[in-house]
């Protein structure tokens, strides 16, 4: 009976049979193919320390992996330097087009684009209101696509979450292993068939970490001077909001009220894309999903990965 990884419908991981082990290698496309005789889960995670610093250097050997409660021996390991691919996603719903969210969303895309490497990184930009739109194809030469950005304007009903499952989708389907989608959104949804803890499930799944760089007024940013008590984004537990959306899927959520705030957001993310950890592992035999703890030996590490995979059977 053969195994399967599935997120919904879309191909949760990658599946790769292989009649003995070999070690990982990159093709000419620039994908991480895993040779294994059984499939592999893999999982990219982030590492930093107590002060908040990114760790690099970490061997197969400082980490474990759980899941469901039983540790998993890592049978590949990668931390070389592998392109980027990145979904930019731009909310275009009415809502943005207040207080300049709009102009600091496009600022967040141009810084963005100029920390990725052209020739070798590939970008392509989203837009999203009640549906998905493609602004520009993922390209190699990112620069240009700063001259798309000017196609993008707001207006319209938002479709937050099921945009970004969407994107999540599309990303994962590129060769690169490390690759993400970047929202820049107000955060506010109003029209979406998906709760943040659904979408959450799809893109872990997929391993794709969301990224969220959302575009406040200062007074609704919780690390501003100037923020109100009721500043940040809350919801009942059991929906989330994108701020947990982010975290569920191994990704990170800033706020950005001003240009300092946003560059350091745009630069965060193309770091943390940079050095991330490539883990992989035989999935358990138990169908169903498969929460997810990724940890290091050292205390004061924090791994941020993906909450889980779902394993179904043919």
């Amino acid at each position: 009976m053969q195994r399967r990884l599935l997120a919904g419908s879309m191909l949760g991981v990658w599946l790769i049979s292989m009649p003995s082990p070999a070690p990982a290698q990159e093709p000419e496309g620039g994908q991480a193919v895993f040779k294994s005789g059984v499939d592999l889960v893999t999982v990219s995670a982030t590492v930093r320390d107590r002060k908040g610093r990114l760790v690099s250097g970490l061997q197969a050997r400082d980490f474990e992996v759980i899941d469901r409660g039983e540790r998993r021996i890592i049978s590949q390991f990668r931390t070389d330097r592998a392109p980027i691919s990145l979904a930019i996603l731009f909310d275009i719903s009415g809502s943005m087009d207040v207080a300049a969210r709009f102009t600091a969303a496009k600022f967040a895309a141009h810084h963005l684009l100029s920390w990725l490497e052209p020739g070798r990184d590939e970008a392509a930009l989203f837009a999203f209101d009640s549906r998905l739109h493609e602004v520009a194809p993922f390209t190699v030469d990112t620069r240009a696509l700063n001259g798309a950005l000017g196609e993008v304007d707001p207006f319209g009903a938002t479709s937050l979450h099921d945009a970004i499952a969407e994107a999540a989708d599309r990303v994962a389907r590129r060769n690169h292993p490390r690759r993400a989608v970047v929202v820049l959104t107000d955060g506010i949804d109003t029209s979406s068939s998906k709760t943040p803890a659904q979408v959450s499930g799809v893109a872990a799944s997929i391993d794709v970490p969301v990224y969220v760089i959302a575009t406040v007024l200062p007074i609704d940013d919780p690390n501003s001077d100037r923020a109100t008590p009721q500043a940040g984004f809350r919801a009942p537990s059991h929906i989330g909001t994108v701020e947990d959306l982010s975290r569920w899927t191994g990704g990170a959520f800033y706020y950005a009220s001003g240009p300092a705030s946003t560059s350091k957001a745009a630069k965060d993310v193309v770091d943390e894309l940079r050095q991330l950890y490539l883990i992989g592992f035989e999935p358990g035999t138990a169908t169903g999903w498969h929460p997810l703890q990724i940890r290091t030996k050292q205390a004061d590490h924090t791994v941020r990965a993906r909450g889980g995979y779902n394993l179904t059977r043919q």
